[in-house]
């Protein structure tokens, strides 16, 4: 009820979906306490995801990007969940 999920149109991975809270918050930095439950069900939906696509086992990564220079182009908190390859560290 919180949340929609879909698949990401410029995909970094063979599975990348957005987590997106049907609540407006524009970034991270405008969270508070009170949406604690929001970022724990759009976490938990992530993990349903990675479960639901097989990836679960073989691993997943969930990335929040804050800010431009972060990378973040929708001004709209969004969970992204990658999974269906190795993912090298450090990213980008």
């Amino acid at each position: 009820e919180q949340v929609i999920a879909f698949n990401d149109i410029n995909p970094q991975a063979p599975m990348h979906v957005l987590v997106v809270p049907k609540m407006h918050v524009a970034t991270l930095n405008d969270l508070g306490a009170d949406h604690d439950a929001l970022v724990g069900a759009m976490v938990r939906r992530a993990a349903a995801i990675a479960a639901e696509r097989g990836v679960e086992a073989s691993g997943f990564r969930t990335v929040f990007n804050c800010n431009a220079a972060a990378g973040q182009t929708v001004f709209h908190i969004h969970l992204h969940v990658l999974g269906g390859r190795s993912l090298g560290w450090p990213p980008g």
